[in-house]
């Protein structure tokens, strides 16, 4: 078992790199807000609306968690990565935190009781003053992710041996909650799974799962850079673009374009590209695609570019939402991998500044995608392919997803739940 300092600072790591403290103040603001006093509210606020709320508020699963398969979920994407496993295996579960916000999955999960969080709260002051120790300033500024990852650990050791699942398969690797199951799960010897979910960064910590299936040699490669690797890896392509690979554009030239953005991207900077793009290229539709968890008022937007069509994240899924494209503009998202995919042309334009996010993914240099380092060298570049767009693109994916231009491409779903029951069936961690 690991002592509470070493533990919580695995658990947060990605919360103490130098490229998540030089994240846009907007974006940080968000989720952790500059003011010390501002992130006590934010604390208080947790402990009482989460953690004394979870006291009153009974857990009744739909599903037996007994010897389960369970499918750990922290956000809707999660829960579209793992679907398949769920659809193709009646021991399957998927289950979330108490009180997590999963989004139009909220009312479908299984929850894991938090209740018992509130025991482990004295533990904060000393891991408070640890973490100042040694991670300096960054602890100070986020004490208040410290607060939330307390407990954790322990809560979820303690469901696991009261359930006893047969493995856990994660599809996020950095959150809090999902760090403190995966080291809860080896502390009590259950096996673990990954499923990838989205592209990968080096600032991400180490491969630690038993199993791990990912999406192709990019993502191998960028874990071998986090550190040590973990386990049997495997490169089974994206289970989750299966259906729609054969439903790629084939249009000869770019009518519509889609703009995907998130809380990363500065208002200010989001709104004068728009504007240019609109004014410039009449002749083009332009739709822009909020990310689930940015939460910004855009009836501004709305108000100045009234031809502006827009997609809901929450309702309309990445892949339908692409479909209907035939080129996307974003900064950094793995929603260019999901465009080259459908042979959508993909184009990097940054909306911010911060130099350690730039290229996050590694998309320009790996040749993914084109980048326009300004808005001016955008239009050229939309303008050149709304005058011809190659029939080949998606080719270009093919560094990022092991299956494409082979014989199992558009059949990772089976190719992942076939590793996965040998694995399982082998009944001992890899």
């Amino acid at each position: 078992m690991l002592p509470l300092l070493p533990r919580l600072r695995d658990i947060l790591q990605l919360r103490f790199t130098a490229v998540f403290a030089s994240l846009p103040p907007a974006a940080l603001a968000d989720i952790s807000p500059a003011n010390p006093l501002k992130r006590l509210g934010r604390v208080l606020g947790y402990a009482g609306l989460r953690l004394l709320g979870n006291m009153f508020r009974p857990i009744k699963n739909p599903e037996n968690l007994h010897g389960a398969v369970w499918l750990y979920v922290v956000s809707a994407n999660n829960y579209d990565a793992l679907e398949f496993i769920k659809k193709a295996r009646p021991d399957a579960v998927l289950l979330a935190g108490q009180a997590k916000n999963i989004g139009r999955y909220n009312a479908v999960v299984n929850r894991l009781s938090l209740r018992r969080k509130l025991l482990y709260y004295w533990q904060f002051p000393y891991a408070l003053l640890g973490l100042l120790r040694t991670e300096g300033g960054r602890a100070w500024r986020f004490f208040d992710f410290i607060f939330y990852a307390i407990g954790y650990y322990e809560v979820y050791r303690r469901a696991l041996r009261h359930y006893r699942p047969r493995a856990v398969v994660f599809s996020n690797d950095h959150n809090d909650d999902t760090r403190s199951l995966l080291l809860a799960c080896r502390a009590e010897g259950v096996p673990t799974a990954y499923v990838q979910h989205a592209s990968v960064s080096v600032h991400f910590p180490p491969l630690g799962f038993d199993l791990s299936l990912l999406e192709g040699q990019d993502a191998l490669d960028k874990y071998r850079q986090c550190g040590p690797v973990h386990g049997r890896v495997e490169l089974v392509g994206m289970p989750k673009a299966d259906a729609y690979l054969s439903r790629r554009n084939t249009a000869p030239a770019v009518r519509r374009v889609g703009l995907a953005c998130n809380i990363h991207d500065p208002m200010p900077a989001l709104t004068e590209a728009l504007a240019f793009l609109v004014r410039e290229l009449p002749e083009l539709t332009f739709t822009l695609r909020p990310h689930p968890s940015d939460g910004r008022d855009f009836e501004p937007l709305r108000q100045l570019l009234p031809s502006l069509q827009w997609s809901s994240a929450r309702q309309e899924n990445v892949f339908d939402f692409l479909l209907n494209q035939d080129a996307l503009v974003a900064a950094d998202t793995s929603t260019h991998l999901e465009a080259v995919l459908l042979n959508v042309v993909s184009l990097y334009f940054r909306f911010g500044t911060n130099p350690l996010t730039e290229d996050y993914y590694g998309y320009v240099a790996n040749g993914l995608v084109q980048r326009a380092p300004t808005t001016a060298d955008l239009a050229v570049l939309l303008r050149q392919y709304a005058a011809h767009k190659p029939a080949d693109f998606y080719l270009r994916a093919a560094y990022y997803n092991a299956t494409l231009g082979t014989a199992y491409e558009g059949q990772s779903q089976a190719r992942a739940l076939g590793i996965l029951e040998q694995w399982l069936a082998d009944g001992h961690r890899p």
